[in-house]
């Protein structure tokens, strides 16, 4: 009889987990971040999966971020897409033309009735993404802006101070020069992602248009302004500084940090989502951070810089009742402590003045000197048109054209107004073709 009562019991319970189980609703989140960060993505739906039981947060790696905004496109028109797809900004225009696909961030959080304060994100972060309007179309989550990285060490070789980094251009060439000329170092300084930093947030910095209709924002009918005397100046400042060592460039992308790691280069332009990787293979020197330089006879210059990484995208056609789920993840990720931990763990910005006050008050950048400075950066002024970010069709490619023709630069095959020109004409075909099919 007690025999019988223990298997009725221990049955019941089965269907009882197995009816929980059953009840618990999948949110599938697409994403690109791979390693210690897909880990860390992991850690974050497993952190709110355990806040509740009625739904359940399942990341999925897809590759990297052009393929995983290639698949979510992809799965929309079979009718196989995710709830959430993590998309970088350069992909934000093509989001938005996907007309009926995207479910505006503003509208989930109405809908679903979260208490949702929009002005509780850093401006300078959500300014990428918002409607004419000013409402919030996905959600920041990695959000970078670029910086200086300096090798402290071979600066003091070279004789230069350590405590008053270069501001300007002028101040920086000079360092840089020093540098190789004392032997201190065969290269003064390289670059990361070329297009991003030299020329999309060098025009956001110097508050001067990237391209018409104010970055794009204003209209599909832009076109690139970047063989402009401006930009024209600086390219053509970087390939008198590439014949000497001044400046040596190490590829596209982030193919240039290994000449920073190893001292070749004693300075390095990255992103500021880098500084875990600079302190973890920079091993022989010290390492400083600084501010992006400015032409000082620029006015309004420096303004402020502008953000890489990516958002959180939701798309339509699942079931309403899902996405209260998605909305309450949502709100779970935009919590202070667990921006500040994802800030603190991985290099990336808080993307909300409460985690950024809350990593002050838990002593994180008195422990870790530097690691405010791109905040600094991203909020030293108010976001102009010409700095709060670009939105441009086919942005992908017209940067593979930018870094084409720069390429042709430091090769001395173009000079840097013949090569910036190519680069607006081809760019702008690029436009073009976007126009016209949205």
């Amino acid at each position: 009889m007690t025999s019988s009562k223990m298997l009725f019991g221990s049955a019941l319970a089965l269907v009882m987990a197995s009816t929980g189980a059953m009840a618990q609703t999948e949110i599938t989140w697409w994403h690109a971040m791979g390693g210690e960060l897909g880990q860390k993505v992991e850690e974050i739906a497993d952190g709110f999966n355990k806040t509740q039981s009625d739904f359940k947060v399942v990341p999925v790696y897809k590759g990297n971020y052009a393929e995983t905004m290639t698949s979510a496109i992809a799965a929309f028109r079979a009718g196989e897409q995710p709830h959430i797809v993590q998309v970088f900004e350069v992909g934000t225009a093509t989001m938005m033309a996907a007309k009926g696909a995207i479910y505006p961030v503003y509208k989930l959080m109405e809908d679903s009735g979260q208490d949702f304060d929009q002005s509780a994100f850093l401006p300078s972060v959500i300014s990428y993404y918002v409607d004419d309007d000013g409402n919030l179309l996905s959600l920041p989550f990695n959000s970078s802006t670029p910086i200086v990285y300096y090798n402290k060490t071979a600066m003091e070789k070279a004789g230069l101070d350590t405590e008053t980094l270069p501001k300007t251009w002028g101040e920086f060439g000079e360092a840089a020069k020093k540098i190789v000329s004392s032997g201190a170092a065969p290269c003064g300084f390289t670059t990361t992602w070329q297009s991003w930093i030299q020329l999309e947030n060098f025009s956001a910095w110097h508050n001067t248009p990237f391209a018409t209709q104010n970055n794009g924002y204003a209209g599909l009918d832009t076109e690139l302004e970047i063989n402009g005397e401006l930009p024209v100046r600086h390219i053509s400042d970087m390939a008198e500084w590439a014949k000497d060592g001044t400046f040596k460039y190490g590829g596209r992308q982030s193919n240039a940090n290994p000449m920073f790691f190893s001292g070749e280069c004693a300075i390095n332009m990255a992103s500021s989502a880098s500084r875990a990787g600079v302190l973890a293979n920079a091993k022989d020197f010290d390492v400083t951070y600084g501010m992006l330089p400015y032409y000082e006879d620029v006015d309004g210059a420096p303004q402020n810089s502008i953000i890489g990484g990516a958002t959180l995208w939701v798309l339509q056609g699942h079931p309403e009742d899902q996405y209260k789920g998605v909305a309450e993840f949502f709100s779970y990720l935009s919590k202070p402590e667990v921006q500040a931990d994802w800030h603190q763990s991985t290099g990336y910005l808080p993307i909300t003045t409460a985690a950024y006050e809350l990593s002050e008050k838990q002593g994180y950048y008195k422990e870790n000197p530097g690691a405010d400075l791109p905040i600094k950066q991203m909020t030293l002024n108010k976001p102009t048109p010409n700095s709060r970010g670009l939105r441009l069709g086919n942005f992908v490619q017209i940067r593979d054209v930018v870094n084409e023709e720069l390429e042709n630069v430091w090769s001395g095959s173009k000079t840097p107004q013949e090569a910036l020109d190519a680069a607006t004409e081809r760019g702008n075909e690029l436009l073009r073709r976007f126009e016209a099919a949205n």
